[in-house]
């Protein structure tokens, strides 16, 4: 109910607060950050998989989701050229509701061979896959993301025509977030009950965790040390604080996102704790987490590996080192058009399946127990998401600390040189600080420091 306006009201009034080349900065390290942890994450459940071997001595279960459940395959070729068609939506208002993707439609073709004047000999019929295009039901995310971004670039642009505008969409992002601290009390409540909904619809959980249950191990634990450790680490290198203070910080969120399994649903909560509880400016915030809830799929891309391996051991299929690498590609590029909603994941796994050349239908042993593997998965997506957010709000402070010591610098050079004139822009962050003007104070210490 409320990701839409979240979405696009944060996203517009984050990238019009920004300066258009500290918009760019921010979004290529995020988009490096988010690129690297996920190629990470892959690595490890490849690893994983061939560390643990969760399908040497699996036994399928007898029963099986079956053949309705499974995802048609689609080939790389389309699913990036879904992923470019989303991007730019034909229809803004379609796309609140509505998403792009190609299926395949089954089209029986007659083919003459030879043909004598009295009969046809040697017909043929072949059965062709042809892509047709199709909107389903589902929001557009990815296309709401990039049009929010440019129109806040376009406000920006416009100075004081767009104040007003921008105003308003900063009104509705504060609603927005009353909203969220209302929700926040009925959550736990919330949760307890998708969980036990979850549990209520298998038929038989004792016989699929003891059929899969090497399967199920192999995700959670690499989504533990993927979560735990490697996340943990690379944040405390590059800013050298506690990384898990801020995991308890987020804790909230993390909970929520075990309990809707949606990365998208998570979004208001985890903006509100990091602003709240971890220090992240609102700017940072409302501008990395959006982007982060769309491409970055860090327990998506770690599952889709281990499930990979899996089904390549149950199936006694010898993975060379070029496969290897096609997995850890694919996956890693995957991960980014898969959607941030319960079982997104598992939609894109069928890719990978077709790229080292793996049957699909076995993915109907994926699903049997993706209502527990993906909840691992989100909480995963949404830490790694919160984690880019503290990492570029730390490479703000640093970067913005510089820029003022400059400025600080030129302002007094001028000021104590009277034939040059000193022109401060108008928008300038120095004249939006508290107290006397900047040339004001330089004065007064010139002069505490003569008497």
């Amino acid at each position: 109910m409320i990701i839409l306006p979240l979405v696009v009201c944060s996203l517009v009034a984050g990238a019009a607060s920004l300066d258009p080349a500290a918009l760019g900065r921010l979004g290529g390290w995020a988009m490096l950050f988010f690129f690297v942890t996920t190629l990470l994450a892959s690595s490890i459940g490849v690893a994983l998989g061939f560390i643990i071997k969760p399908g040497v001595s699996a036994h399928p279960p007898s029963f099986h989701v079956g053949d309705a459940g499974v995802p048609e395959p689609k080939e790389v070729v389309d699913s990036f050229l879904d992923l470019i068609r989303n991007i730019f939506p034909s229809n803004l208002v379609s796309a609140t509701f509505r998403s792009y993707v190609t299926e395949y439609k089954q089209v029986q073709i007659g083919k003459n061979v030879t043909e004598n004047m009295t009969e046809v000999s040697n017909i043929r019929e072949a059965i062709w896959k042809v892509p047709v295009g199709k909107e389903e039901e589902g929001m557009n995310i990815l296309g709401l993301v990039v049009f929010a971004i440019v129109l806040g670039i376009a406000l920006r642009k416009l100075g004081a025509e767009g104040e007003n505008l921008i105003k308003f969409f900063n009104s509705f992002n504060e609603a927005t977030m009353v909203l969220v601290s209302w929700i926040m009390w009925y959550a736990p409540l919330g949760i307890m009950f998708l969980v036990a909904g979850k549990i209520v619809e298998m038929e038989d959980v004792l016989s699929l965790f003891s059929s899969l249950g090497k399967y199920i191990c192999c995700c959670l634990v690499g989504h533990a040390i993927h979560g735990l450790v490697v996340l943990p680490a690379i944040y405390f290198i590059f800013t050298r604080r506690n990384p898990y203070r801020f995991l308890w910080g987020i804790f909230t969120a993390l909970a929520t996102a075990f309990g809707t399994s949606s990365s998208s649903a998570t979004l208001p909560l985890m903006m509100k704790c990091v602003e709240e509880n971890n220090g992240v400016s609102k700017h940072i915030s409302r501008f990395i987490l959006p982007i982060g809830a769309t491409v970055n799929m860090d327990g998506a891309a770690l599952f889709q590996c281990v499930a990979t391996v899996f089904i390549a051991q149950l199936k006694n299929f010898p993975l060379n080192f070029i496969q290897v690498i096609t997995i850890l590609i694919t996956a890693t590029a995957s991960s980014v058009g898969a959607a941030g909603i319960p079982a997104g994941g598992v939609l894109t796994l069928a890719i990978i399946l077709e790229a080292v050349g793996l049957p699909t239908n076995d993915i109907s042993l994926i699903l049997a127990v993706d209502w527990l593997v993906d909840r691992t998965c989100t909480i995963l997506n949404v830490e790694g998401d919160a984690f880019g957010a503290g990492l570029l709000q730390v490479y703000t402070e640093k970067t913005m600390g510089k820029v003022e010591v400059e400025e600080l610098v030129e302002v007094k050079r001028n000021a104590l040189d009277p034939s040059k004139e000193t022109h401060i822009e108008e928008g300038s962050p120095l004249i939006k600080r508290d107290g006397p003007p900047l040339l004001e104070r330089i004065n007064s210490c010139e002069k505490e420091s003569v008497m």
